[in-house]
C-alpha cells in the first residue's frame, strides 16, 4: 500500500515509517495537517494515518476537509488524546479507526487489514481484465487460471495498473504510488520492473497487456471482466 502517515513528531514518524516500510509498504510523511491535506489532494494513497493534535491544521479538521472531496480513503487516528469527546468528534467528521498511544505495532496491521478488507468486501476485492486476475484480499495474481508468482513490488505495479486500466500512467506516478519517490529521472527501477513483470503476465507470442507509451508511460490494456 502507499500510505501517508501525519503526525509532528519527527521521531514517532521515523519508528512508525520503518516499521510500515519493513512490511512493505510505501509511506510518505507530513508533519503538519496542511501539508498533509496537500499531499492528500495532489496523490493517491490506500491509507491514512493521523494524529489528532497538529500544527496549522487539526487532525478532526483535516478530516472534515478530505471527507469533502474523498469519501473512500481509510483513516486511523493514531494519538495521545484517550477522552470520549475527542473519539465521538473523529468519528463524527469520518475517520474509520481510532488508536491510543502507546499501542501496539500488530495491533495496528490488524486494524489496517480490516479497513481494506472492509473496503475489497464493499468495492469488490478482484480486479480482472480479461484472463488476468488479481486477488486484493489474497494478494494473489492468476494468468489464464494459473497463479503467477509475483514480488511485492511487481504486485503494486500490476494492482495499480489495473485499477487504472486502459489509461497511461507516467514513470512518477508510478514511483509516487509505489515506491513513495518523487521524480528521479536518471533512475530505470521502473522500467527493470516492468520489464520483469511482463514477463511473468505476458504469454509469450500472445497479446501483451502492458504497452510501453513512448514518451509518456506505461499503459495495462484490456476490458474488465
Amino acid at each position: 500500500m502507499r500510505i501517508l502517515i501525519c503526525e509532528d513528531d519527527e521521531g514517532f514518524i521515523k519508528f512508525l515509517k520503518k516499521g510500515l516500510e519493513e512490511e512493505g509498504h510505501s509511506v510518505d510523511t507530513a508533519l503538519n495537517g496542511e501539508e498533509g491535506e496537500n499531499l492528500i489532494r495532489a496523490h493517491e494513497y490506500d491509507l491514512a494515518i493521523l494524529d489528532v493534535m497538529m500544527p496549522k491544521l487539526d487532525g478532526i479538521e483535516l478530516v472534515r476537509r478530505i471527507r469533502s472531496f474523498n469519501c473512500r480513503l481509510p483513516i486511523i487516528f493514531l494519538t495521545a488524546r484517550d477522552d470520549l469527546s475527542t473519539k465521538l468528534k473523529s468519528f463524527d467528521v469520518g475517520c474509520d479507526d481510532y488508536m491510543t498511544k502507546p499501542f501496539s505495532f500488530e495491533e495496528l496491521l490488524a486494524r489496517m487489514r480490516a479497513l481494506l478488507k472492509r473496503g475489497t468486501d464493499q468495492f469488490g476485492s478482484t480486479l480482472e481484465i480479461g484472463d488476468l486476475i488479481l486477488d486484493q484480499r489474497a494478494s494473489r495474481v492468476y494468468k489464464g487460471g494459473v497463479e503467477v508468482n509475483l514480488t511485492k513490488k511487481e504486485y503494486s505495479i500490476l494492482e495499480y495498473l489495473m485499477k487504472n486500466v486502459n489509461c497511461v500512467l507516467s514513470r512518477s506516478q508510478l514511483l509516487q504510488h509505489v515506491w513513495g519517490y518523487n521524480f528521479q529521472p536518471n533512475t530505470n527501477v521502473v522500467d527493470v520492473h516492468i520489464k520483469s513483470l511482463r514477463a511473468k503476465i505476458d504469454k509469450k507470442g500472445g497479446q501483451e497487456l502492458i504497452k510501453t507509451v513512448r514518451g509518456m508511460g506505461y499503459m495495462l490494456e484490456g476490458q474488465k471482466a
